[in-house]
């Protein structure tokens, strides 16, 4: 298929000239013609009202072309449809770019990096074909580029779709997504803000709940992916909330809420491969070890993502199981690998990796890179803590501050940022910094990683008690700080509908 579309976008190409608009015109009709009430599902149009028997794909177009999550059997149908329709019309720009779109869909969620190169070549021949005013050519690049973990792209993609059309809100999204990536909270919160305003609907406020999380407001991040998950419009979405909503519980330490969201996420969608890796770091700390093994495996089996592979190989650590743990780190390598040729940058889970389990030097050089191009805030606390593990524990606390400080915009209420950030403090001779920190590691979330935990443990008995002193009552990113940061929140936005429900 790759070689016919190669040739259809050759045809498409040259189809510019002198009697590009007239064809245009008339394959924008015929494809009317074909597709009937399809293509009025587009996101800047009205929706119409749904038909009884939808056209195969039609679904996971208003999915793709919204920014929503999609069934993977839709998603596989509608690349099908569109790659038929592109054999007998490949000047249709509209076509083009939702098959493009679909492709980046599919491959963030089978972990398939070889959809980016199609991707790509489907919304740059969409592009091509219709050189102005294809903002939803623009939206998939600036999505192929998020995929990727090209943030900078993402952003220019995303900047060039907003100018055209400023009130289209699937433009917003990936730009929030841009940003979070860049380390740019204030125009994360400002263009979240904005797609509030311009449609407050389920996939908003999913895309808000994330935004609040990163802020370190977890009971409105909670209240709001709630009310995303209630109000989805096919199982596949439901099943994208509840595992966001699962993951939130997880942070937080609930491991029965988190495992109850996972199932359904997992019963709602089976293909929602990261509820299923949800489910197995939530059963290791239930102590369900038989049954956490599982549920990884079937998750790397189906979505070979080398997050899941390094948590995998941590669990098998923690067992004492070294042989199991190097075959998962050898799988982290090669899909590492695989998505490099794919365009994608994974220098961020290798930097984590290499920083416990490979050379901290060479995590610390891939890791600065990282923090060049887009400094996030989990670039800075992977950065710090290769540091620390590469022995510049001075440079180290500095990361470490910019990813837990509020003061630096490290607003997220994090047990793993805590943890790095105590234990880089216990070997800097920081007794008390590090004896707060690592027990908020372990008040945040008691289970969060079955290699630190016992290390945080172990680190705050090695401590000991306090000296008799005047102890400060809450710490700089304490549960009261989160109080009061809510409560400020929550006067701001009394207005805020999204924001109020459930509160």
């Amino acid at each position: 298929m790759d070689k016919a579309l190669d040739k259809q976008a050759e045809a498409a190409g040259r189809a510019r000239g002198s009697t590009r608009g007239r064809r245009a015109l008339i394959a924008a009709v015929a494809g009317c013609a074909v597709l009937g009430g399809t293509l009025a599902l587009w996101p800047w149009e009205r929706v119409a009202p749904r038909a009884a028997a939808p056209a195969p794909g039609a679904q996971a177009l208003t999915a793709v072309t919204s920014g929503v999550p999609a069934a993977l059997p839709d998603v596989a149908m509608l690349i099908a449809e569109r790659e038929a329709r592109l054999r007998a019309h490949p000047g249709d720009a509209q076509s083009w770019a939702v098959l493009g779109t679909a492709y980046v869909e599919q491959g963030r969620r089978t972990a398939d990096a070889t959809n980016y190169p199609r991707a790509e070549k489907a919304l740059r021949t969409s592009l091509k074909v219709r050189a102005k005013q294809n903002a939803p050519a623009l939206d998939g690049m600036a999505a192929l580029a998020n995929a990727r973990r090209d943030f900078r792209a993402a952003r220019t993609w995303g900047a060039a779709a907003l100018k055209l059309e400023p009130k289209r809100w699937t433009t917003y999204p990936p730009l929030i997504d841009a940003y979070t990536g860049l380390g740019d909270y204030k125009a994360t919160k400002r263009t979240l803000d904005r797609l509030l305003e311009l449609h407050p609907a389920a996939a908003v406020r999913a895309r808000a709940a994330a935004v609040y999380r990163d802020r370190g407001w977890r009971e409105d991040a909670a209240a709001a992916v709630a009310d995303a998950a209630a109000a989805a419009g096919t199982p596949a979405e439901q099943a994208a909330y509840l595992e966001r909503a699962g993951q939130l519980a997880w942070e937080r330490g609930d491991l029965e809420e988190a495992l109850r969201r996972f199932q359904e996420a997992v019963r709602l969608d089976p293909d929602q491969r990261a509820a299923q890796a949800g489910q197995g770091r939530t059963l290791a700390a239930l102590g369900r070890t038989t049954e956490a093994l599982n549920e990884y495996r079937v998750a790397l089996d189906k979505e070979p993502c080398p997050q899941y592979a390094l948590e995998l190989g941590e669990l098998y650590e923690s067992l004492g199981l070294e042989p199991a743990a190097r075959v998962e780190y050898d799988l982290l390598r090669a899909q590492v690998s695989d998505e490099a040729a794919g365009g994608v940058d994974d220098d961020l889970v290798l930097g984590v990796f290499e920083a416990d389990h490979g050379d901290p030097q060479a995590a610390v050089r891939r890791l600065r890179a990282e923090w060049q191009r887009q400094p996030g805030i989990p670039v800075a606390d992977a950065l710090g803590w290769a540091l620390h593990r590469a022995g510049n524990d001075k440079e180290a606390l500095k990361f470490a501050a910019v990813a837990t400080d509020k003061a630096h915009g490290g607003g997220v209420r994090s047990a793993p940022y805590a943890y790095h950030r105590g234990m880089i403090e216990e070997e800097s001779g920081l007794a008390g910094p590090a004896r707060r920190h690592l027990q908020e590691a372990l008040r945040i979330n008691p289970y969060f990683s079955p290699l630190g935990v016992p290390l945080a443990k172990q680190t705050l008995a090695a401590l000991g008690e306090p000296p008799d002193e005047p102890v400060p009552t809450a710490a700089p990113d304490s549960e009261d700080d989160e109080d009061n940061a809510n409560n400020k929140h929550n006067k701001n936005n009394a207005d805020n509908k999204v924001q109020e429900k459930g509160r």
